[in-house]
């Protein structure tokens, strides 16, 4: 005979117990018949139910001496048990016959309780102050032996690592700290919980609003689990810490800055765009709302039925190799199988962005990344369409675009014969159908899976974690600096930036802990990483020259 043990709520005066009550332990013989188990239920009476069956039989007393009175009041008794039975029954586990090896036991479902932070705007309007009861601890989860481990954080991950080397061995001073004011937008300060920040210069359109919003999403999410820190921040485009500037025998450390994107030459350190919480000039969406418009888009028209060309919308005129992508368009001389336009956002704007649905525009086959001034937001936009993206080789990246791989995730296009490298990669994917629905369903796969919110959110916890672990000093807050709260952003703001600051609005801490972070990369495993993009860019550079020597055999 095996045993059963079972856990009783320490009150079951209520339909729904409470999930932090204690709970005390009874062990159960269980019986099986047949591959069913069967529970056997055997109690002690308590003191006072003792009590009370003594002064049940004495009331009974005087039935017992008539046979009908009697049997009347058995069958009552009786039904009266049962009823207590029933509903004790109702309380229970319920035993389930899966197997006839092992029992499985079915209970109510364990819930993953997380309570939400109200967005006190009433008290804001009148007070002006941020909350004094925001929380900035997080209450240790239910413990549960069958909830499951944190999962292990997507690849890119492992470049926080990479981004972070430079101060590896010297950590990162006050000093180093203060040289990066030069360019910063604003000083962000986080002490017990609390975030604060130090504004120097206002940023292009409202790219500082949200990256501050989406910060402070961040310690909604966590509340005291991000450490103590102090950070400076650059919203402009393109980095500014110079690798060379920092390198030789007698070279300083660089000063840590945080911004958008890098290149190869540069130190600055890589952080989510202020796009994922909206882009309220432009009407674009909060990622996690319009990340299901776009997998809904995507559904409306099959890979195969989509026009067979590549398709590409933007502003031109901020960089020289957009407007040179132009020249790549259709013409009564030239085909290029690319179809380019310029994107008027003056006119988008007065027509209420009709033309500008991002969740509408997964129609073609192919689409064209080209970089602007630097990187651009769009690029998580343009790999999650299923179509198979044509990255125009760029010189910038961000913090996720590095796991980015050759012609598994994006078909390479040479940046100084853009026409030419479009016009074969089309005829390519035309030719070989599954392998460029293949590389467009990759893409928008990684999208969906790897860079959703939990895991955009996951990837600022671990920055910061890794950053202020090399802090060598006691992060303080400054006399300029303002406490920054939820409140005071949302409740002032007006109009689009509102609706998406709500929309993006973290309704409080999160029911798991974040992702675990995957191990840096070993020389040898980093090398891998970049020799197989080199060596899968040659190849199709390889492709494409046999394509073109052969058309003009034809010719």
């Amino acid at each position: 005979m095996r045993q059963l043990v079972l856990l009783h709520r320490a009150s079951t005066s209520q339909t729904e117990a409470n999930p932090f009550e204690e709970t005390s332990t009874t062990t159960y013989p269980v019986d099986q018949i047949h591959g069913i188990w069967f529970l056997t239920v055997k109690s002690e009476p308590l003191l006072s139910e003792r009590k009370g069956a003594k002064n049940t039989i004495l009331m009974l007393r005087p039935f017992m001496k008539s046979p009908a009175r009697f049997s009347a009041v058995f069958v009552l008794l009786f039904l009266l048990f049962g009823a207590f039975v029933c509903t004790r029954l109702l309380n229970s586990p319920i035993l389930v016959d899966t197997s006839a090896e092992e029992p499985i036991i079915t209970t109510r479902t364990s819930r993953k309780h997380s309570r939400e932070i109200p967005l006190n705007c009433t008290a804001y309007d009148l007070t002006r102050t941020c909350p004094s009861n925001y929380p900035t601890t997080t209450s240790q989860p239910e413990q549960d032996p069958d909830r499951p481990l944190p999962p292990t954080c997507p690849e890119y991950f492992r470049w926080i690592h990479e981004d972070l080397r430079p101060w590896a061995h010297t950590g990162i001073t006050r000093d180093m700290l203060q040289r990066a004011k030069r360019t910063a937008n604003f000083k962000l300060v986080i002490v017990n919980g609390k975030a604060y920040v130090e504004k120097y210069q206002k940023s292009f359109q409202t790219r500082d609003v949200f990256t501050m919003w989406g910060i402070l999403q961040l310690l909604r999410r966590y509340p005291g689990q991000v450490p103590d820190l102090e950070l400076m921040f650059d919203c402009v485009d393109w980095p500014v810490i110079s690798s060379n500037d920092y390198s030789g025998p007698n070279a300083t450390a660089p000063p840590p800055l945080f911004r958008y994107c890098g290149d190869d030459n540069s130190l600055d350190i890589v952080f989510p765009d202020w796009s994922f919480w909206g882009w309220a000039e432009i009407n674009i969406k909060p990622w996690e709302v319009l990340l299901k418009d776009l997998e809904d888009g995507n559904k409306r028209k099959r890979w195969i039925d989509r026009a067979p060309y590549a398709y590409w919308k933007g502003n031109p005129s901020v960089a020289a190799t957009r407007q040179d992508l132009l020249k790549c368009n259709v013409s009564d001389q030239q085909d290029w199988n690319a179809r380019v336009y310029a994107q008027d956002w003056l006119r988008e704007s007065s027509e209420g962005y009709k033309q500008s649905d991002l969740a509408s525009q997964c129609v073609d086959r192919y689409k064209i990344y080209i970089e602007g001034s630097a990187w651009s937001v769009s690029e998580k936009y343009i790999l999650a369409c299923d179509s198979v993206t044509l990255i125009v080789k760029p010189r910038y990246y961000d913090f996720f675009t590095r796991r980015l791989m050759p012609v598994e995730h994006y078909w390479p296009i040479k940046e100084d014969d853009k026409c030419r490298s479009i016009k074969f990669s089309v005829d390519w994917g035309n030719t070989h159908r599954r392998k460029a629905q293949a590389i467009g369903k990759a893409s928008s796969n990684l999208i969906q899976e790897e860079l959703k919110m939990d895991y955009v959110y996951d990837y600022m916890f671990h920055l910061l974690n890794e950053y202020a672990k090399l802090l060598q000093f006691k992060p303080t807050v400054p006399k300029k600096a303002v406490e920054l709260c939820s409140e005071a952003m949302a409740c002032q703001a007006e109009g689009t930036e509102k609706k998406f600051m709500l929309q993006s609005l973290v309704k409080g801490p999160a029911v798991s802990e974040p992702c675990t972070m995957p191990p840096p990369y070993d020389p040898s495993s980093l090398f891998a990483v970049l020799r197989r993009k080199a060596n899968s860019i040659k190849q199709v550079e390889t492709w494409e020259r046999n394509y073109w020597e052969s058309q003009s055999k034809k010719s």
